[in-house]
């Protein structure tokens, strides 16, 4: 009789420790290169909550902002080995892996973050989120940041003989090393995190960004001018790895997913916002010259640049670069 109650015990505490492991949360660890007062780091904080929220007890959502866990350089690498589950790198990013998304780099392509947005929610723009499927990666969404404009330790910076012969740190997209090529600069590829101290230090002389990178790396401490050239924009797709996702249950995908649209709602449209306060801090600071151009000038950068878009046309392909296009008439 002993025997026999302590064998239901120990079967009973086994079927509860069985019950406790099979419960136990699914980790997701969501790694980024920026600060958390951008609008990529508020909309991940945000995916967190909505996540832990629609999924209580089944997922537990790490989010790790600023290079913590793996800087802009190894972070795709680390989600195709597993040891991350969501990155959202800038679209420069993914030219290895496909020329379609060159389309985003191209200078002059988008006029506004409207007309981006407009293409990225058509039906050519949500296609361009399952190229990389082949590759092991799940394109979910786009999130924002902003236009992009040019930074240097010179004085002046209205029109492209200013930057002939400077230093410009570029993501690793030979799209944007072609555009600096094209203007007579010399572009070097460096990681984000290593901007601030290139800058410092003169390794780099100037940078292309948004206002809330600017702002929120300190760039405009150690640059003499910043030109608001609108000639390109930053913005990011949050991947995650294909086969990882297809083989989360079935209710705990569809819960991720609403999370990250929430998200991405949130986040994109706090990306103006912190866009126009972060350059109002920059001017404030007075710690650097901000030039407005004139159409001129801005016409004159557009013919500088004309050829690349010539050169990457047939590999991103003349159809989608319409269409492209077309969103920003």
């Amino acid at each position: 009789m002993k025997f026999r109650l302590g064998c239901a015990l120990v079967a009973s505490a086994l079927f509860a420790m069985s019950g406790a492991v099979s419960a136990a949360p699914i980790v997701v660890k969501f790694s980024h290169v920026v600060a958390e007062g951008t609008p990529k780091g508020k909309a991940a904080l945000k995916f967190k909550e909505v996540a832990e929220k629609k999924l209580p007890g089944k997922v537990e959502v790490q989010v790790f902002p600023s290079s913590q866990l793996f800087g802009d350089g190894k972070e795709i690498e680390a989600l195709l080995l597993g040891d991350v589950h969501f990155i959202a790198p800038s679209l420069s990013k993914f030219d290895r892996f496909t020329k379609k998304l060159q389309v985003y780099d191209l200078p002059f392509m988008f006029p506004s973050v409207a007309a981006l947005d407009k293409f990225q929610q058509g039906s050519v723009g949500q296609e361009l989120l399952n190229v990389m499927r082949n590759k092991n990666l799940q394109g979910l969404a786009y999130w924002h940041n902003g236009m992009k404009h040019l930074s240097t330790n010179k004085d002046s910076l209205k029109r492209p003989e200013d930057v002939k012969g400077i230093k410009f740190r570029i993501q690793p997209s030979d799209v944007l090393e072609a555009q600096f090529r094209a203007v007579g600069a010399n572009p070097p590829k460096m990681a984000f995190s290593e901007v601030y101290q290139a800058l410092q230090t003169g390794v780099v002389d100037g940078q292309e960004n948004t206002w809330s990178n600017i702002f929120s790396q300190k760039f405009f401490e150690v640059q003499k001018t910043i030109a608001e050239t609108n000639h390109g924009v930053v913005d990011y797709m949050v991947v995650t790895n294909a086969k990882w996702w297809d083989g989360l249950p079935a209710d705990v995908r569809k819960g991720l997913k609403e999370a990250m649209d929430e998200a991405t709602t949130f986040g994109n449209g706090l990306a103006a916002e912190i866009n126009a306060s972060a350059r109002q801090k920059v001017v404030a600071s007075g710690k650097t010259k901000i030039q407005s151009l004139d159409k001129a000038d801005i016409a004159a950068w557009k013919k500088a640049m004309e050829p690349v878009w010539k050169k990457f046309e047939p590999g991103i392909g003349k159809d989608l670069i319409d269409a492209a296009q077309k969103a920003g008439d």
